[in-house]
């Protein structure tokens, strides 16, 4: 018998990322090419499919399925991409419909965080627990919620956007239009804007930060504070345990929501993050009515950069997705 394996898609604004994935979850092969997000709707797709030509022609198992993490929003159900800004080629778009047609073979699309989720929850960091709530902080915060080995969609395929969970209904406008959302106070460009407010401030406790940026307070990102703290900065570490601060209330809310088995973080935020997570959970019973909030572990995540193709590929292992 032809040994065969499921195929992960991760298409972004400026990529898409093709992978080979085992039943056991390891990526055994990788691709990523150009994605036309800007074009028509036919220019992008045949930017999906050359990368995924490219990939099934440079193995030898049989592809059986095709996984794909795409940007939202859309219709998890229907495979069809409605009005994503990051790809604004594609509007009502039927991109599962189309693949399969074009492949012969079932093909499943989710947004990249209930795609990861999910691929968490059958192989990586919450392997073993029913309940899972999954968070990926990097440029934006986007979440996913997996119960009883089933992303949970909600209603009309929506739920799960705890990015734009508002701890500040006063708080500054959030890029999708609501006040306060965790997203535009704790990802990484929060991370950065703190960070240049400060050194503004004074200038001598941001001398590290400054040099690590070439002397231009302008080009002081989220990675250069991770790279200060690494370097022992004290500034640095005071911005991280910011970020600390504004992710606690946040996290108890979804705590006490949700009551999870487990809490899992990923992304490049949530690397720097990841000394400070004893913090974290320290803080929570300050903000959860759950009684055994400290208790639930929080962990980092497997798969990093990887993340959309594994997710992709669960969603095909999964006959519960």
């Amino acid at each position: 018998m032809t040994a065969t394996a499921a195929l992960g898609v991760d298409i972004g604004g400026t990529k898409v990322a093709v992978g080979v994935v085992s039943r056991e979850g390891e990526i055994l092969a990788q691709q990523r090419s150009p994605m036309a997000a800007t074009g028509s709707a036919e220019a992008g797709l045949d930017a999906v499919t050359r990368a995924i030509d490219s990939m099934s022609s440079s193995t030898t198992l049989e592809i059986e399925s095709i996984g794909i993490c795409a940007p939202g929003p859309l219709d998890p159900k229907s495979g069809i991409i409605l009005n994503p800004p990051n790809v604004p080629c594609w509007r009502n778009f039927p991109l599962a419909e189309r693949v399969s047609a074009k492949y012969r073979v079932p093909v499943k699309v989710d947004n990249d965080a209930n795609a990861a989720a999910l691929a968490e929850t059958l192989w990586g960091a919450a392997r073993g627990f029913r309940h899972v709530f999954y968070a990926t902080i990097g440029t934006g915060i986007g979440t996913g919620i997996v119960f009883n080995g089933s992303i949970y969609h909600g209603k009309t395929g929506s739920a799960g956007e705890g990015g734009h969970v508002s701890i500040d209904y006063r708080g500054p406008v959030c890029a999708c239009g609501k006040r306060g959302c965790i997203e535009i106070l704790a990802a990484g460009p929060a991370i950065g804007s703190r960070a240049r407010a400060r050194i503004a401030a004074d200038t001598s406790r941001g001398a590290m930060l400054l040099s690590l940026a070439g002397g231009d307070v302008t080009a002081v990102t989220s990675e250069t504070v991770g790279r200060a703290y690494a370097q022992g900065d004290a500034l640095a570490k005071e911005i991280l345990l910011d970020t600390v601060q504004l992710l606690a209330p946040w996290l108890g809310n979804v705590i006490d929501l949700l009551d999870p088995d487990v809490v899992v973080i990923g992304g490049g935020v949530a690397a720097m993050l990841k000394p400070f997570f004893e913090e974290l959970k320290g803080q929570l019973p300050n903000w959860c009515v759950n009684p055994h909030a400290a208790d639930i572990p929080l962990v980092m995540a497997r798969y990093g950069a990887d993340a959309g193709i594994a997710g992709g590929a669960a969603l095909c292992y999964s006959n519960r997705s």
